[in-house]
């Protein structure tokens, strides 16, 4: 048996082009309104996601609530010395979202930018809310 024959013993660490892992979406994911499609797992980002509470059992979309993250700061302090500020809420591409079920008030999902590296990536500023479906 070569040395290239031998079986791997470990932990298995997969290098195929996996282009989920790399944050393309699923051809079968849900944008919208469910509409009484059962959800496997809800991905929330930057817009109103489709759920299903685990509080109150309603399904639809969800309502949003944003808070300043430090990605916002620093991208208030680099363009600062021309007057345009990212803190301002028109702009809240940089902000952490929150989201609530509209039936009930409570928190279902959030999506905290925690990268102050995002400023300098404006083409994924804003990144859709999805679900699978089951």
């Amino acid at each position: 048996m070569s040395k290239n024959d031998e079986p791997v013993v470990g932990i298995p660490f997969y290098v195929g082009n996996n282009a989920y892992q790399a944050g393309q979406i699923p051809p079968n994911a849900i944008f919208g309104h469910p509409q009484g499609v059962p959800i496997h797992q809800t991905m929330y980002r930057d817009t109103p996601a489709p759920y299903c509470c685990v509080y109150c059992g309603n399904s639809g979309l969800t309502s949003i609530r944003s808070k300043i993250s430090l990605a916002a700061v620093v991208g208030c302090m680099m363009p600062f010395m021309l007057g345009v500020c990212f803190l301002c809420p028109s702009m809240d591409c940089l902000w952490h979202k929150y989201h609530y079920c509209p039936s009930c008030k409570e928190k279902v999902g959030d999506f905290e930018k925690s990268d102050v590296c995002a400023v300098m990536d404006p083409p994924h500023w804003t990144q859709p809310s999805f679900a699978l479906p089951a």
